[in-house]
């Protein structure tokens, strides 16, 4: 049976693969997609989600934009993806019309109305979105069957010498999400760095040849330039996705149990996902992990179906 999911997003060049992949993997039920400011404000995140959605032809899962800003502390953007928040492609005028709803009352009503740990929160984004459902409707705590997060590091940052950008930007939201008494898994930089778009990679998609891989090679080229002269990258990582895979095949990225904590006062360290890996410290009941490994070959061979799967429908 295919497993539900909730993408909570910010497109996002590594956004737009993950929400390729979720729609474009059949072991993937994607019930909803929600936007929440982050790499852009969120008048482009949503933007840029429906474009996306648009070219891949994902027209019938209910799409809502959320929260504009941090719980309580000023937003900022991620430069690597770009003026627009995904720089690099020509977008479709979109096909998407919004639920209507709030994107953080779509999360709730989505939740309550399936299953009991039916639906597992897939966030790619700041978790402005997921703490702020949690705190309107505490019930989701105990119906969701997992949260899978990408954001955060055990040993690495990039917002700061110590934090990622996800977590570091609302710190106060993730602190509340990784707090709660339910089961989340952290797909940090540690992972995420791995699943490098090389050129062994574009040139796979390179090989499919519809009007999608080309759109997915034009976020590759503006992502690695991009990544090479903010961050030194020679390829750059597609973190997002990585949090989707984890969803469909657990196996993929390796995990281990730890109690994570977000700072919050720390003058240097302020989002850091501290992570305790002592034995002795990680309790019988420790309900939070985080990702230690990535099968990249793995990885790719899923991305790379996804996107050969919706060009193929949409050829038809």
């Amino acid at each position: 049976m295919a497993k539900k999911i909730i993408l909570d997003c910010d497109p996002g060049h590594d956004d737009a693969i993950a929400l390729i992949l979720a729609y474009g993997n059949p072991d993937i039920d994607l019930l909803a997609v929600t936007t929440v400011g982050g790499n852009a404000v969120l008048e482009k995140t949503t933007k840029n989600a429906m474009g996306v959605m648009t070219m891949a032809g994902i027209l019938d899962v209910p799409f809502a934009p959320g929260c504009s800003r941090p719980l309580w502390r000023e937003g900022e953007d991620a430069d690597v993806h770009g003026e627009s928040g995904l720089d690099g492609v020509v977008l479709p005028p979109s096909q998407v019309t919004p639920d209507g709803r709030h994107g953080v009352d779509l999360i709730i009503d989505t939740i309550m109305s399936n299953e009991p740990k039916s639906v597992t929160l897939v966030p790619t984004g700041p978790l402005t979105n997921i703490a702020m459902a949690m705190r309107k409707e505490p019930r989701i705590i105990e119906l969701v069957k997992e949260v899978v997060l990408m954001g955060g590091g055990i040993h690495v940052g990039n917002w700061s010498a110590v934090a990622e950008f996800n977590i570091k930007i609302d710190p106060e939201a993730a602190a509340i999400v990784f707090d709660a008494p339910w089961e989340v898994t952290m797909v940090g930089l540690d992972v995420t760095h791995q699943a490098l778009a090389t050129d062994e990679v574009s040139a796979r998609i390179k090989a499919l040849n519809t009007p999608l891989a080309e759109f997915v090679l034009g976020l590759f080229t503006f992502f690695q330039k991009a990544y090479h002269d903010e961050q030194g990258f020679e390829f750059p990582p597609v973190h997002d996705p990585v949090a989707v895979a984890r969803v469909i095949d657990p196996s993929i990225v390796g995990t281990v149990r730890a109690p994570i904590n977000v700072e919050l006062t720390g003058t240097h360290t302020l989002g850091m996902t501290v992570t305790e890996l002592r034995p002795a410290h990680i309790p019988a009941d420790c309900h939070t992990q985080a990702a230690t490994s990535l099968d990249a070959e793995r990885f790719w061979d899923l991305v790379i179906d996804a996107i050969d799967r919706l060009g193929k429908r949409d050829a038809q």
